[in-house]
């Protein structure tokens, strides 16, 4: 009797370990095409892309102010790729209920679309392929930020194009079909810069200031070219429905040290003024980590910013505001990744 329950036993856990082989030999989930991309809280995924793309010399690749960024497409499931696999990429219109359903009426901050019909600034191929064996592919996006103005709020919208004769399927969840990309440019100097060595005053009619100073926690800069970036003035951010006329221009003159020149292209209409007495310089300084020396930690150190200017709450009013400080930016690069938008750590 004994026996005969041992062979049982022995048969049914055979046969239970025969299940369990075979089942990992199939498909558990669906297999689906869909962007390696994650929303964030704004509803949209940041990317940081070199304003120029350069090669490992240092030279530009494609032109200045030419750019890409290969963003990764899956193919998802529990099973490999088997086949090669072309997949379809267009062109989103997620922007038509996104922009209202996150701003409703407050047009001014709606998302800007860089593959908008007549704009060149992002261009990228209608197929790419993921390679047999390979459960990854990368899509190439190419962009011309020559001419942009960062002061719009620009996202590239694409989607996984479906069709029967595709011969795949994209991911059902339409976040994971659709990526909407919002595409910040970078240059040795743009980021987000400290702002609480910043003190914004009150000039008084008798031309006295206030003793109170409004600070601003962070202070981003954009770019305009690769020695350029701008901030908005003063107490001015990217929620303001008047900002692009705040836009104070930072050109540095060196490259790890030098004057900075600070202009305004509506220096007349805002009374922006630049304090003649007094040189706004820079200096980049890095040192390595102390417990991962792979770690390089780089500062870009803006002193001595000295202007005015007015802002206008409403038609005939003006509040004059003396800005001074010194403002930081801080960038972890990651010494051991040869592509410098990948070494940084965002």
């Amino acid at each position: 009797m004994r026996k005969i329950y041992f062979m049982a036993a022995l048969a049914a856990t055979a046969m239970l370990g025969a299940s369990c082989n075979d089942e990992w030999t199939e498909e558990q989930y669906e297999h689906y095409i869909s962007f390696s991309t994650q929303l964030n809280d704004t509803g949209v995924t940041d990317i940081y892309v070199p304003y120029t793309r350069h090669d490992e010399n240092g030279d530009p690749m494609y032109g200045e102010g030419i750019s890409s960024y290969e963003l990764p497409l899956l193919f998802t499931g529990t099973t490999d790729n088997t086949r090669d696999i072309t997949v379809h990429v267009e062109h989103s219109d997620t922007l038509n209920d996104l922009n209202p359903a996150r701003f409703a009426t407050r047009m001014d901050l709606y998302y800007e679309d860089m593959g908008a019909e007549g704009l060149t600034y992002a261009s990228y191929p209608e197929t790419m392929v993921i390679e047999k064996g390979k459960n990854k592919g990368l899509l190439d996006l190419r962009f011309d930020f020559n001419g942009i103005d960062m002061a719009e709020k620009w996202v590239l919208p694409i989607q996984v194009a479906d069709d029967p004769s595709y011969g795949y399927q994209s991911h059902p969840r339409k976040n994971y079909a659709q990526a909407i990309l919002r595409v910040f440019p970078f240059n040795d100097y743009s980021g987000e810069y400290s702002g609480t060595g910043v003190t914004n005053k009150v000039v008084l009619p008798d031309g006295s200031e206030t003793t109170e100073s409004i600070t601003k926690e962070t202070i981003r800069g954009y770019v305009v070219d690769d020695k350029t970036i701008f901030t908005y003035a003063g107490i001015v951010d990217e929620d303001y429905t008047d900002r692009r006329l705040y836009k104070v221009k930072f050109t540095f003159n060196g490259e790890t040290n030098g004057v900075v020149t600070l202009s305004c292209d509506n220096a007349e209409e805002i009374g922006f003024e630049v304090n003649p007495d007094v040189t706004t310089s820079f200096r980049i300084s890095s040192s390595m980590d102390a417990t991962q020396p792979y770690l390089e930690h780089r500062y870009v150190i803006i002193n001595n910013i000295d202007y005015w200017y007015n802002y206008k709450p409403s038609e005939g009013t003006a509040i004059r505001y003396h800005v001074q400080g010194t403002m930081t930016v801080a960038r972890d690069i990651n010494t051991q990744i040869p592509d410098e938008d990948q070494a940084i750590q965002w």
